[in-house]
């Protein structure tokens, strides 16, 4: 069974375990982030990315880049209730830059938050993995098994983390 060392291994590669990994891998910390799926090309719940989301990709430096991607920006949200036109969203109220929503399918964010923390050296993405256990060392959680593609793997992690929805 391979064994990896990270400082950090998260379960779940949705939005919050990979912009995780993203934000831990750019403070020079070893990251695994395991993804049971081959690829993000899937059918998801929420293809939604909120004003204070992309607030946060623009404290990163990555707003500009990610608003480069294909996206409907959203600035209004109306409703129609018994015959009446409602107005009760208005994101202009929030100020500039960030004052809109943004529609953008999951896979594009997830795929876009991967490449941009595969440019750190400690970030490890692996597809097709799916956390099977925890491991644990003198009554504390040292990181998890897996079963990936080549088989069976142990991750040491002083951090572990389950970030898998569901």
């Amino acid at each position: 069974m391979d064994v990896l060392q990270a400082d950090c291994v998260i379960s779940g590669g949705g939005p919050a375990g990979v912009m995780l990994g993203l934000l831990l891998a750019r403070n020079g910390l070893d990251v695994v982030v395991l993804e049971k799926h081959a690829d993000f090309f899937r059918d998801f719940r929420g293809d939604t990315i909120h004003p204070s989301t992309i607030g946060v990709l623009g404290e990163l430096g990555l707003r500009d880049r990610f608003l480069g991607l294909p996206h409907t920006s959203v600035r209004t949200l109306d409703a129609v209730v018994s015959g009446t036109r409602l107005h009760p969203v208005d994101f202009a109220r929030l100020g500039p830059p960030d004052d809109f929503l943004v529609l953008a399918p999951q896979w594009d964010f997830l795929s876009f938050l991967a490449g941009e923390a595969a440019q750190y050296p400690g970030f490890r993405l692996l597809m097709e993995t799916t956390a099977t256990g925890l491991t644990w060392a003198d009554g504390a959680v040292t990181g998890v098994t897996a079963r990936g593609p080549d088989g069976e793997l142990t991750i040491a992690a002083t951090l572990t983390v389950a970030a898998d929805g569901r």
